[in-house]
């Protein structure tokens, strides 16, 4: 929908196991406050929790009034999250394990390297060449010639945090370290990237269990 500045509404769903919720029940709100955010935003989850984002400049009855305004657009999304949750389902069923992976695996070679060169261009950087690979201890890397590397199960995590990732390789070519310099560059490509980190931390189980897909 249209964005309200200093309001909006933004999709970000998650790959977690949803909670069964029943039909009347009222989905969670948390308000977080982000010293870095411009505006209010809300999203809402897989399991049909809704997060809202407060600015340093904001209140939480502003942020209470927005979420009133927009239940309709919530409710219309939690539907759709909904009915996405419910088709992956049906198709994770419906096919074998291995030709589920292939089809990740095929979309993240499509989908990936046309992201870090979007968010280059955005960030003024140069990256020489892209890689989707089977990296199976990290999901990301760098190196100093512009060369990224990137797990192809990202392509399984909402774009929010493969867009942290995609940053956090980006600014390794202005520091190769992680120092507080560093991160600071991250900050400020990527104000929620502690949220990013949070996710990432929760779904990387190790190896090749990474977000649940075998290589």
């Amino acid at each position: 929908m249209q964005a309200r500045l200093p309001f909006d509404v933004e999709r970000r769903t998650t790959n977690d196991e949803p909670e069964r919720r029943t039909a009347h029940a009222e989905p969670r709100t948390s308000f977080v406050r982000h010293p870095r955010a411009r505006r209010y935003v809300i999203r809402v989850a897989g399991d049909g929790s809704i997060r809202v984002t407060i600015p340093r400049w904001g209140s939480k009855r502003e942020a209470t009034a927005f979420v009133e305004r927009e239940q309709r657009w919530i409710a219309k999304e939690r539907h759709r999250v909904e009915q996405e949750r419910e088709r992956a389902e049906r198709h994770r069923a419906a096919a074998p394990a291995a030709a589920v992976v292939r089809e990740w695996r095929e979309r993240a070679r499509r989908e990936l390297p046309a992201r870090v060169f979007e968010l280059a261009a955005q960030h003024g950087l140069e990256v020489t060449r892209v890689s989707v690979r089977n990296q199976k201890w990290r999901w990301g890397s760098c190196s100093k010639n512009g060369h990224i590397c990137l797990n192809w199960r990202l392509v399984h995590a909402p774009d929010w945090v493969r867009d942290y990732v995609v940053v956090h390789e980006l600014m390794h070519l202005k520091r190769m370290d992680h120092s507080p310099k560093f991160w600071a560059l991250v900050a400020r490509a990527c104000p929620e990237y502690q949220d990013a980190r949070t996710w990432l931390r929760e779904h990387d189980h190790g190896g090749a269990a990474l977000l649940g897909l075998q290589a």
